[in-house]
């Protein structure tokens, strides 16, 4: 199914086998090798693991699936207390296609709006694209007010 060297000598048959690992691991050599399998709820389960490396975020952050399970995806990236400047910045990068497109990743924008690692100017951006409602404008502003 999915040839994964690390994860070969382990006992993972199922998707179900693969999501409990995403959870309970804490190798990041393991948890890096489980962000190229192909099941988004498992991408989800990395990118919520606080075990998970910048790096492992920052190629998550590329994944795709569906509106839906992007836009979660790419929350629960930015809300990683591992995300660096780096992933932070190829979440933005990701939401604001999204945006562009006419998504609403609005939950990942002001997840973003909250991390000082990204300027206000980079983030505030984001309202200006065209999937951005007047709503998530008045939402952003907010939250960006809020930092200190």
């Amino acid at each position: 199914m999915i040839a994964l060297t690390i994860l070969g000598a382990m006992s993972v048959h199922t998707p179900a086998d693969y999501l409990e690992l995403a959870h309970a691991e804490s190798d990041s050599a393991v948890l890096h090798q489980l962000a190229r399998c192909p099941y988004p709820f498992v991408w989800q389960a990395l990118a919520a693991n606080p075990a998970t490396a910048s790096g492992t975020l920052l190629e998550l952050s590329t994944a795709r699936d569906s509106a839906w399970n992007d836009n979660r995806l790419l929350r629960l990236l930015a809300e990683h207390p591992s995300a660096d400047h780096a992933v932070l910045r190829g979440v933005r990068d990701a939401v604001a296609a999204k945006l562009a497109e006419g998504e609403r990743p609005y939950a990942a924008v002001l997840a973003l709006a909250g991390r000082t690692e990204l300027g206000a100017a980079e983030v505030r951006q984001l309202g200006t694209l065209r999937g951005a409602s007047a709503r998530l404008r008045g939402q952003l502003d907010r939250h960006l007010g809020l930092r200190t």
